[in-house]
């Protein structure tokens, strides 16, 4: 019976350090994705003539990146003319710095119909 109870004991000792460490794996993974959105809080791909992210929300005074990952030159504007980059060749970045709460709605200038969204709170 002893020889039992020290084996049943000792199984479960081990399933408590098993759920603890994955407790910590989990944890380290949040603090890692945590520390990457901080490094790089927003951004926006520019793909086959679309904005990937239509539309995103934001803390004021945060950083948006748009990268052109497409084949073709394409441009971010704001229609207020808050913001506007030049013409992104293909893995060029735009970055803009929203300070003030608000919606800011931008276009490509070359290919207007491509239309997107940054919601400030």
């Amino acid at each position: 019976m002893k020889s039992y109870c020290t084996r049943k004991s000792f199984v479960s000792t081990m399933a408590v350090l098993a759920m603890a460490a994955a407790s910590l794996v989990l944890t380290a993974r949040s603090h890692a994705a945590n520390a990457e959105n901080q490094a790089n809080p927003a951004e926006v791909k520019i793909d086959n003539f679309t904005f990937t992210a239509p539309s995103i929300t934001v803390p004021a005074g945060t950083e948006v990146t748009w990268t052109n990952r497409d084949d073709i030159p394409h441009n971010v504007t704001s229609d207020d003319g808050v913001f506007r980059s030049k013409a992104l060749d293909t893995d060029d970045k735009y970055s803009f710095k929203f300070a003030k709460p608000g919606t800011y709605h931008y276009f490509c200038s070359i290919h207007p119909k491509m239309t997107g969204e940054i919601v400030v709170k």
